[in-house]
């Protein structure tokens, strides 16, 4: 058991470390040398657990992902409307990117980035299939615009990664009106005028 546990640390610590060296260095300025170094272990450990940095920024990916994506859903219920749902998942998204910041980072560059495998990027949009439905669904009912879920996500979601980015920088500070005034926004974004 604690030769699992030992094998778990490490994998996590090889995480821990490429999300913070990509996010201070980009993908390409983060050699597998230096991931190693600052995970503690053997530059050929890495090889235990990855076959290369691809794999390694792919696993990273999805396990941030699946946090992020758990935390959201989390307290979701599909019997909830389709404003109180999207206002509920919408705030989980708000408070992990802010608590969670340096995951949330990371899901940005990889947003915004090539580094991530086609096959990978579609495995992480399932995870965010319970958005995917309730919009769909406030589709039908007419209050969510016909917009593609690319357009939505845009318009309503990625702009919190632009705030916390500059909230990281200190240039901008989040407080509660602020947040409530994004949500507003985001709303207002999506929903059809007739709501």
């Amino acid at each position: 058991m604690a030769k699992l546990q030992k094998s778990i640390d490490k994998r996590n610590a090889l995480i821990k470390a490429t999300i913070e060296l990509v996010n201070n260095n980009g993908f390409h300025a983060t050699p597998m040398s230096k991931i190693a170094k600052m995970a503690n272990v053997s530059p050929a450990t890495i090889y235990l657990y990855f076959e290369n940095k691809q794999d390694l920024v792919n696993k990273t990916y999805l396990q941030v992902k699946e946090a992020y994506t758990k935390y959201a859903f989390e307290t979701y219920k599909t019997n909830l409307s389709v404003e109180e749902g999207f206002k509920l998942i919408w705030y989980r998204i708000a408070d992990f990117k802010l608590k969670e910041c340096e995951n949330a980072m990371f899901l940005a560059q990889c947003d915004n980035t090539p580094m991530i495998d086609e096959p990978s990027r579609q495995e992480g949009i399932k995870h965010l299939q319970p958005l995917l439905d309730l919009w769909e669904r406030g589709k039908k009912e007419g209050i969510i615009k016909p917009l593609s879920d690319y357009l939505l996500y845009a318009y309503s979601i990625n702009p919190l990664s632009f705030l916390m980015i500059l909230q990281k920088r200190g240039a901008f500070q989040l407080d509660k009106t602020q947040i409530n005034e994004a949500y507003q926004s985001a709303w207002h974004s999506i929903k059809t005028y007739t709501h």
